[in-house]
């Protein structure tokens, strides 16, 4: 077996798989409250030669928790998540997470999300605002007030670093690990008035997908070496015979 022609397919395979990825984030670089995928690789070592072989995983993505830039916006309804917590939404796929703030009131009341999820409280209640009563305050921890009256609180949750993060509709998240309810507001908190733009720095992936697409005709490269070394060897052999 020309084990140099499975290394570089398999090489191709992964960096097919990264430059998926790559597109996918430039294309949501301006998704409020997005977070960028990532791809981490692995090795897989054969012994089925006489000389061990590595190969190249197809990789593993994950969901990066990088923060990303706060823009002012001037709607009272637009809130932005300080430090690493995420706000809660409540989804037909069960509670969804994200990081987009950008919020607004329904008919009835209550304060919903940009694809009309209801926003929870530190306890998984929805939000009612008064639509009589004029714009909320909504304080560092959560607290919203309208006229002076206390009407509820912005719940903020922590997600365990091991949990493992899906997506769901928009920039939102699913996790399968509970999520915690903050409760210390000295690292984390919420800005009225701002909404979270995406982790993604279209600048720095473009570089990426320069590198990668480099590699990946590298890889190319290297498999029709190996495909024409082949074929010139059997060719030999067969002659000779």
């Amino acid at each position: 077996m020309q084990s140099s022609l499975y290394v570089a397919l398999s090489g191709q395979v992964a960096l097919q798989r990264r430059l998926d990825t790559i597109a996918n984030n430039i294309a949501n670089a301006s998704t409020g409250g997005y977070r960028a995928e990532e791809v981490s690789f692995s090795t897989i070592f054969s012994h089925a030669g006489a000389t061990p072989t590595a190969f190249a995983t197809s990789g593993d993505s994950y969901i990066s928790r990088k923060t990303g830039e706060l823009n002012p916006t001037g709607n009272p309804l637009d809130i932005a998540v300080q430090g690493d917590g995420w706000f809660a939404l409540r989804t037909p796929a069960g509670v969804a997470y994200s990081r987009d703030g950008r919020m607004h009131m329904d008919n009835g009341g209550a304060l919903v999300s940009v694809n009309n999820y209801p926003l929870l409280d530190a306890g998984g209640a929805g939000i009612l605002l008064d639509p009589s009563a004029g714009p909320p305050t909504i304080s560092q921890d959560g607290m919203i007030l309208q006229n002076g009256r206390q009407i509820g609180a912005v719940g903020l949750y922590t997600i365990a670093p091991s949990a493992r993060l899906s997506r769901f509709d928009n920039s939102s998240v699913l996790t399968d690990q509970p999520a915690t309810p903050v409760l210390d507001f000295s690292n984390n908190g919420v800005i009225q008035g701002m909404s979270e733009g995406s982790n993604v720095n279209p600048v720095l992936e473009m570089t990426h997908m320069i590198a990668v697409s480099r590699a990946f005709e590298s890889a190319g490269n290297a498999v029709q070496s190996s495909e024409t070394t082949m074929l010139d060897a059997i060719k030999s052999l067969g002659a000779s015979s």
